[in-house]
C-alpha cells in the first residue's frame, strides 16, 4: 500500500478493513487525492466530443467511498456496508471492464435535445480486442436509465471479455472503442500504452 491507496489489484473487493477513519483519511486526502487523479487519467477514454468511458476499479471506488464517508461524516457500521454494497459491484470481477459511460453537453438546452436523440446509446457502445468480435455492455444492471423519451446522461456499462480476447489483448493487440449509434457514430482506436496497460490489470 503506497500513502494509503493499494495499487495493482484485480477483483479484489473493499472492505471495510480498507477503510480510513475520517481523521484518518483527512490527514491523508491531499496525498490520495493527488495519486488518484493521476490514476484516472489512465481509466479515462473519451468518445468523440460529448463522450467519456470512465473504467471503474477497486482504487477509484475506495477513493469515492472515503469521500463520501468525509462528506456525509458516515460511521454507523449499517451505513459504511450499504455503501460497500452499492460500490462494490463496479469493481471488475476478472473477465470484465466495468464502465461509467457519461454523455457530456454542457448546454442545458443542447443536453436536453441531445439525450432526445441517443436513446439507447448504451446498448450501441463496443470494446473490440483486434482480431475478435466486438464486446457490447450489459448495461444499467441496477435499474434502466432510458425511456421512450429520452435516455440519461450517465450509464453503467459491464463488458465480457473471453479468455481468447484477454490473452490477445496481453499479446498488445490493438483495441477499439466505438459508438455505433446512428446518431453519434465515432471511435477511439488508439488507445494510450499506458490505458490499456492499466486496463489488463483489471483481469485475473
Amino acid at each position: 500500500m503506497q500513502n494509503g491507496i493499494e495499487t495493482n489489484i484485480a477483483m479484489k473487493k473493499i472492505t471495510k478493513a480498507d477503510l480510513l477513519s475520517i481523521d484518518a483519511y483527512e490527514a491523508q486526502r491531499p496525498v490520495i487525492r493527488k495519486a488518484i487523479m493521476e490514476h484516472k487519467k489512465t481509466r479515462r477514454v473519451p468518445l468523440g466530443p460529448n463522450a467519456m468511458l470512465h473504467f471503474e476499479d477497486y482504487m477509484v471506488m475506495r477513493y469515492q467511498i472515503l469521500e463520501l464517508i468525509r462528506a456525509e461524516k458516515i460511521t454507523d457500521t449499517d451505513e459504511l456496508q450499504d455503501e460497500l454494497d452499492a460500490y462494490n459491484p463496479l469493481i471488475p470481477d476478472g473477465k470484465n471492464l466495468k464502465v461509467t459511460f457519461m454523455l457530456e453537453y454542457p448546454d442545458e438546452a443542447e443536453r436536453k435535445e441531445r439525450l432526445q436523440q441517443l436513446i439507447g446509446i448504451e446498448e450501441l457502445i463496443s470494446i473490440q480486442i483486434a482480431g475478435f468480435d466486438p464486446v457490447y455492455p450489459i448495461a444499467n444492471e441496477d435499474l434502466p436509465r432510458s425511456t421512450e423519451e429520452k435516455t440519461s446522461s450517465v450509464h453503467f456499462l459491464r463488458f465480457e471479455f473471453t479468455d481468447e480476447m484477454i490473452e490477445a489483448a496481453r499479446k498488445g493487440a490493438a483495441w477499439t472503442i466505438r459508438s455505433e449509434h446512428l446518431n453519434y457514430q465515432y471511435a477511439s482506436d488508439t488507445l494510450a500504452t499506458e490505458i490499456t496497460a492499466s486496463l489488463l490489470r483489471d483481469f485475473a
